[in-house]
């Protein structure tokens, strides 16, 4: 499901609010030529992640999904100069392009990208006391949306900002009776969520030139 007008609305935003960018565009092409798919978040989301980032005041950032660095480079920009992030990928193809993507912009002190099944980096992260981090964003395999937020919470803190993408799926997270593991993944999300007392959440629906879909968007407080 697409309207062309999304992707004209969404290319007027960027005209007027975020101009071109010589870094971000070479970052997508070499994402291109490394045979990357094209799954990363669009120009107006990376802007907003950076933009999340920085109202939260993160100095400690935790992105589990990396692909090509995309999104990375967008979130790296709104640390101050003694901040940190980690970001988490399963393809060591795609890291070894995110890495070449980040020190073109700059960044290759402030991101540490660890390759390997993100689960398992996560539980060695929290046996090994890393957090906390002040946002997380999750953009990785659906199916294990669940486990990426328990994950989330237990390196956070009261305060830390969780960001889901893909929460909307063109309308298929309506489907009850699906059997997508990527559609059952974020529904169960949303289960999850619901029932953590520790969360304030909300999901927004998205339009543009990465079609249908939406963001989960909460805040950790204290254990309850």
């Amino acid at each position: 499901m697409s309207d062309p007008s999304w992707t004209a609305v969404d290319d007027y935003i960027i005209d007027h609010l975020l101009g071109p960018d010589e870094v971000l565009a070479t970052a997508l092409a070499a994402n291109a030529g490394g045979d990357l798919p094209p799954i990363d978040v669009s120009a107006t989301q990376g802007k907003m992640l950076h933009l999340l980032a920085r109202i939260a005041g993160a100095k400690r950032i935790l992105e589990i999904g990396t692909l090509g660095g995309y999104s990375t480079i967008w979130l790296a920009r709104a640390l101050p100069p003694t901040g940190t992030l980690v970001t988490l990928e399963l393809d060591p193809h795609h890291a070894a392009v995110a890495r070449g993507n980040i020190a073109a912009a700059g960044f290759a002190a402030q991101v540490d990208v660890r390759v390997g099944p993100a689960i398992d980096t996560l539980d060695a992260m929290i046996a090994g006391g890393e957090g906390p981090f002040d946002l997380v964003f999750v953009d990785a395999d659906k199916p294990g949306n669940v486990a990426y937020l328990r994950a989330a919470i237990a390196l956070g803190r009261p305060g830390t900002t969780i960001v889901v993408d893909n929460v909307v799926r063109e309308g298929g997270v309506l489907d009850t009776a699906s059997d997508d593991p990527r559609i059952q993944g974020t529904r169960a999300l949303f289960e999850a969520v619901a029932a953590e007392p520790r969360l304030s959440a909300t999901a927004v629906q998205t339009v543009g030139a990465k079609k249908w879909d939406g963001f989960l968007l909460a805040v950790l407080g204290a254990a309850a």
